[in-house]
């Protein structure tokens, strides 16, 4: 075989494994790894969810991060905070001496799916008999006093996630996470002392100032991420967002598939709840903007990003 045979052979060779490298080895022809091993994963991205959408944002405190001075400055006026950026620091350093210095929160994985149903409080819930299937995801978020003792049927009966502020607060079990929302210094103060030696403040309505809870399963809401909910997703409509509005964007923080039942006022325009009759019916959804956040869950739900389970 002569020398110009054997190169010939020689570059068909190099072109044939070139070829085979760049239309089977190159990791651009190679199947994109999934995030999450759910059908559709929340991470996944189109224009409408990525405008509102940042996964940069801290949802919770940790020993680690600083809230800026410019969140905090935005944040003190939700409930006319009078003390200073110092002492919120001072008093957030304190959290971290009695509860985790990181949030308990499990990570995406391309072969885990987290599943969240965030429970809402609203009287569409009776009769619903979503009960079963609430109980089946891994992450079940409940805000404020909301009962499932005696309606099992149509809420489930288990709690991972239990959202409140010292004015709504609940005795939890052992294994349910209490997720503190914060509205000022005090709310803070009385996490940690509500937990411990008891706390003798006073607010615009009673606070219990001791409560049963796992110290270890504390989580608190970071006011930044509250700002965020209110800037990105509701266009700063409202006063603020209203604790089940920020609970359903931290489940979309936090887990891979949400599902979302008992929100939406009832027939005149009022936030009512399934476990009581409605006292007061002039309410309405208070400073909160009802409708608007109603809606942000109806288009999450036409965009694949939350299934949507609005009972009667």
């Amino acid at each position: 075989m002569n020398s110009k045979v054997r190169m010939l052979i020689f570059v068909l060779c190099v072109t044939g494994v070139c070829v085979f490298w760049r239309e089977y080895m190159s990791p651009y022809s190679l199947p994109k790894q999934k995030p999450c091993a759910c059908d559709k994963c929340l991470s996944e991205e189109d224009p409408w969810f990525t405008q509102r959408f940042d996964k940069s944002v801290e949802p919770f405190l940790s020993a680690n991060y600083s809230v800026s001075e410019e969140a905090f400055n935005w944040w003190k006026l939700l409930q006319a905070e009078r003390r200073n950026f110092s002492t919120y620091r001072k008093t957030v350093n304190g959290l971290f001496q009695i509860f985790p210095p990181a949030p308990d929160v499990v990570k995406s994985k391309p072969d885990r799916c987290r599943t969240c149903a965030v429970v809402g409080n609203s009287g569409n819930l009776r009769r619903s008999h979503y009960g079963l299937l609430i109980d089946y995801h891994d992450i079940i978020i409940r805000m404020n006093s909301a009962h499932t003792k005696g309606f099992e049927a149509d809420v489930g009966s288990r709690t991972t996630h239990r959202i409140m502020y010292p004015e709504s607060a609940v005795d939890l079990d052992n294994t349910t996470h209490l997720v503190l929302v914060p509205f000022k210094i005090q709310d803070l103060e009385w996490a940690t002392k509500a937990l411990t030696t008891g706390f003798s403040g006073r607010s615009y309505a009673p606070v219990k100032s001791k409560i049963k809870a796992n110290k270890d399963l504390v989580m608190v809401v970071n006011p930044a991420f509250m700002r965020y909910v209110h800037d990105m997703w509701l266009a700063k409509k409202g006063r603020y967002p209203s604790t089940g509005f920020m609970a359903v964007v931290l489940a979309l923080h936090i887990c891979d598939e949400v599902s979302v039942f008992g929100y939406g006022a009832d027939s005149d325009g009022n936030w009512s709840h399934y476990w009581e009759k409605l006292k007061y019916k002039n309410l309405k959804t208070g400073i909160h903007p009802g409708s608007h956040e109603y809606g942000i869950i109806e288009e999450l739900a036409k965009q694949g990003k939350v299934r949507f389970y609005k009972g009667w």
